[in-house]
């Protein structure tokens, strides 16, 4: 076993420079896409704001380099790493990672969602670098523009649709986990990461929340036709789907300011969908919860 995790961990090191050298910042993972590095200020008191500035390993994503000599440091002091990462939002590059996971007990498609919202907003996903998961997802690679900040998100697009921007990371090709490889997909290896569409940009750049008219900022706004939009994509819930789409639903009511007041119209759509209200209103009450704890 030990002679196979050192040849795992070289290959791993060797899949790390080559994306290094292409101007992809990288840094060591374990097998639970965790970094592999323990954080220099572990067991320190909170708060503890360093993200790399103490000049030492260990903070992750911000260890990320693209220089050959720091890369191999940071393998060199993660000998069980078995992967690597990719910090997105980094310059030359500026990678945003669309992952597209793959969860048909609950029912969701994500790839169909990122096709209907490629429909409704008039975008095509140009063919990219695309990474194959162990699970069966995919991560479509994506440039963005300089002036421009992606933030990570989960669920925020569609279901089973996670967002990976500035602060985020990517598994990379070659990496080996705890459940499998990460590999190119057939016929993506020679693609440069494609720009992503600007249709697409501004839905990942949602803006930021205006005051309400009259300055009060606890007041709700009404939901009009967006708020119609989610209660019609509650409707639409099969068996299976029901609880997902509903919390989808919540989170963007609150996030935009009017969850409150969509509430009980959220509850009904999700009765009539074969929710029991209880079970609604609980899914609603834990999208509140999520929503006012990002601060965002």
């Amino acid at each position: 076993m030990a002679t196979i995790d050192r040849q795992t961990a070289t290959l791993a090191l060797a899949h790390a420079l080559s994306a290094a050298g292409r101007g992809l910042p990288v840094f060591p993972l374990s097998a639970t896409k965790l970094p592999a590095l323990r954080s220099p200020h572990h067991g320190e008191q909170p708060p503890v704001h360093c993200r790399g500035e103490c000049g030492l390993p260990g903070h992750g994503v911000h260890d990320a380099t693209t220089d050959p000599a720091a890369v191999r440091a940071l393998f060199a002091a993660a000998p069980r790493a078995t992967g690597y990462g990719i910090a997105c939002g980094r310059a030359p590059h500026r990678l945003i990672g669309i992952d597209l996971d793959i969860d048909t007990a609950h029912g969701n498609d994500s790839v169909g969602a990122l096709q209907q919202l490629a429909l409704q907003h008039l975008f095509t996903i140009p063919p990219t670098v695309t990474v194959l998961t162990p699970s069966g997802g995919r991560h479509l690679w994506l440039t963005g523009p300089a002036d421009t900040t992606v933030p990570n998100s989960a669920g925020r697009l569609a279901p089973g649709i996670d967002v990976r921007g500035t602060g985020g990371y990517l598994v990379g090709p070659g990496s080996v986990t705890a459940h499998g490889r990460y590999h190119l997909a057939p016929g993506t290896a020679h693609l440069p990461p494609a720009p992503c569409p600007r249709a697409l940009l501004r839905l990942l750049t949602p803006p930021r929340r205006e005051p309400t008219p009259s300055g009060h900022p606890g007041q709700e706004t009404p939901p009009g036709r967006r708020g119609e939009g989610l209660i019609q994509f509650v409707l639409a819930a099969h068996e299976g789907q029901r609880n997902t789409r509903l919390f989808w639903a919540a989170c963007r009511a609150y996030e935009h300011g009017f969850g409150d007041a969509l509430a009980d119209a959220l509850t009904t759509a999700a009765v009539r969908t074969g929710l029991t209200e209880q079970e609604a209103r609980a899914a609603i009450a834990s999208a509140e919860r999520l929503t006012r704890g990002r601060g965002d």
